[in-house]
């Protein structure tokens, strides 16, 4: 398997995470949800945002459009509905993102400007794998959320998702 292939996969993980986790958050309580939770953004809800807003951050960087934003831990979405829509849009949209880009753009430098100013560059596929193992992170948090709330958590590790295509893949031979 090469790095493209890779990332096709991480893609589809992603995505496939989002919807595991949401069956369980889903559940809770808006209490439960919007509670502070100890977690780094607080809640459950603080969680998926910053999830959510770091997605934006970084897509807009690199469709050159960069987003405005006060601080990691700024609401883009009250709404707890809308919120999980736009996470799982945002989640679904990184395979055809990665798509459009033969390999010596995908694979190419790729100069942005962190939120204090300061100019870095990183090959764009770091930047897209970042994505979900950002989201993996925080995904993890959220988990231990709801294991201390004494709520169900959905597995979430790779092997799992890969043995289910797999499986799902020879079903459709």
């Amino acid at each position: 398997m090469d790095f493209r292939q890779h990332l096709y996969l991480m893609a589809g993980w992603n995505s496939w995470c989002y919807r595991r986790l949401y069956s369980c958050v889903d559940h809770l309580t808006d209490t439960d949800y919007r509670g502070d939770s100890g977690l780094f953004f607080k809640s459950v809800h603080g969680s998926l945002n910053h999830m959510l807003l770091v997605e934006q951050l970084w897509r807009a960087r690199l469709n050159g459009a960069p987003l405005a934003i006060t601080g990691l831990d700024q609401e883009l979405e009250t709404d707890r509905a809308a919120l999980k829509l736009r996470l799982l849009e945002s989640a679904d949209a990184w395979l055809p993102y990665m798509q459009q880009f033969p390999d010596d753009g995908l694979f190419a430098d790729f100069t942005y400007r962190n939120l204090k100013g300061d100019t870095y560059a990183l090959p764009r596929s770091a930047i897209v794998h970042t994505m979900f193992t950002h989201g993996a992170h925080h995904r993890g948090q959220v988990t231990t959320a709801l294991t201390q709330m004494g709520q169900p958590t959905p597995e979430l590790d790779f092997p799992v998702f890969y043995l289910e295509q797999r499986n799902n893949e020879r079903h459709l031979s």
